[in-house]
This record gives structure tokens, sequence and C-alpha cells, in this order.
């Protein structure tokens, strides 16, 4: 019988997913070390993979709750960009299909840069439908941080190629034409509501670069408008811009 390689042993194993594979059965008598070391890989692997598979499942609590009551079109509702100093408020409502399924899906703040990236472009093309709402800095000085958050998701829903028949909101209530169901910490409770926290995020982040090329000296790409001490400093050399929020302390203070 031919003896495979680490390596050969490596690229077979990343298509296992049973202990009870013939394969891996094997390779539990081989004894040597790297062997050894592999087979723990895996298993870590797929322990990671069973987590990531039951929080998934937890996550879809409230959308199956909907679903026994003959709900199909369950938009989800989050929005980021309430605490910077400058940007708008974004946004996102999304309706997934009941097949979806995207296992290490959570809040948007949990994931790093790349896995959001990933995990938006997966969303969209899946999502049955999926809109964006915002309310820039200077509207946001008009109606005050919270009732601007109310528009921007409220235009989000707004703009949904599917009317959804319930709304499931992080933390908001909406006046809409729709059920809805508000839900604390809603982005890591449910699949739906994180969904649209990843797509916001990553709208958001991509106008903060955007506005970064055109003002480079004040770092918006590093910190997405949010009051670090680079982008405190910058203000206080350069003064602010038209995407800095006039009613936020310490803006407010310096103008």
């Amino acid at each position: 019988m031919k003896i495979e390689t680490i390596a050969e042993i490596e690229k077979q194993l990343i298509n296992i997913k049973d202990e009870r594979d013939p394969f891996f059965q094997r390779l539990v008598l081989d004894e040597r070390k790297g062997v050894q070391l592999l087979i723990h890989k895996w298993q870590r692997r797929m322990e990671l993979e069973r987590q990531l598979q039951e929080k998934f499942f937890e996550m879809n609590v409230y959308e199956n709750k909907w679903r026994e009551q003959g709900i199909h079109f369950i938009a989800g509702v989050d929005e980021v960009g309430r605490g910077p100093l400058a940007g708008p408020v974004v946004a996102a409502a999304v309706i997934l299909p009941k097949n979806f399924y995207l296992p290490g899906i959570d809040d948007s703040k949990k994931l790093s840069e790349k896995k959001r990236n990933e995990y938006a472009e997966i969303i969209k093309k899946e999502a049955i439908a999926f809109s964006l709402g915002e309310v820039n800095a200077s509207e946001i000085d008009t109606v005050n941080i919270y009732e601007a958050t109310k528009k921007a998701m409220k235009r989000a829903v707004g703009s949904l190629s599917t009317n959804p028949d319930v709304l499931l909101i992080d933390a908001m209530k909406l006046e809409t034409p729709y059920a809805f169901e508000s839900i604390i910490k809603g982005d890591a409770k449910s699949v739906s509501i994180a969904a649209a926290s990843i797509v916001a995020k990553v709208s958001r982040d991509n106008q903060m670069a955007e506005i970064a090329a055109e003002f480079p000296e004040y770092g918006f790409n590093h910190h997405m408008g949010y009051g670090t001490k680079e982008h405190l400093l910058a203000i206080q050399k350069h003064g602010i811009t038209p995407y800095h929020r006039r009613s936020f302390a310490p803006i407010k203070n310096m103008i």
C-alpha cells in the first residue's frame, strides 16, 4: 500500500467530514507525528464548523417563528454609523430565502473586514431582496441622530424590490405599514438582522474610503469617522469637512 506524504494527507483531509471515513480511520493508525498533528488540526476545524453551524441555527429562531405562522418575506433591518463624528448613518434591509445557509455570519462588528466583504457579496447574491438607506451629516444635524437612524431604516425598507411581510429590527421601533419585531442585540441573534448589519457596514466603509480619498489628511479610511485621537487631531489642525456632524461634541464646541 502506498504511504502518502504529509502534504498529500493534508490535501485529502480537506474533503473529509466524518471520522468514520475509511481514509481517516487509516490515518488514526499512522504513528507519524506529522499525521497525528494533522488529525488534531482536522478535529479542531470540525469542532469550529460544528459550533458555527449550531450558532447559525440559533440565529434562525426568530425567522422560524414567523415562518411557522405562514410568513415568507422576513426583512432584517439594521444600521451602522450612529456614533461617528463624520459620515452618514447607513441602514440596510435584507430579505433572505428560507434555505439561506452561511455558518459564521454574525454581527458585522465581530467579523474581520475580509469576512465582511466576502459575506456581503454572498448575501447580496442570494437574497430575495436587499436595499440601503442613508442620512448624511447635514440631515443628521437637522433632525438628531436617533431620528436620522429611523429615517435611514425607513428608506432602506421602502426601497426593497419585494415588499416584506414582517420586519426584524435591531433594537428600534419603526412606524411602517409592516408588522415588526424589535430585538435587542438583534445583529447577534437573527440571521436576517446580521445580514443587514454586514451589508450596511460594508457600504458605509466603502463610502468612508471614498471620503478619505477626497480628504486624505483626516484618515477616514482608518477610523471610519469615529472620534479617535488621530481624527480629533486632524480636526484641530485642518478644521471640519462637509461630512462632519456639527451637532456632535466635541465638534459643536470647536465651531
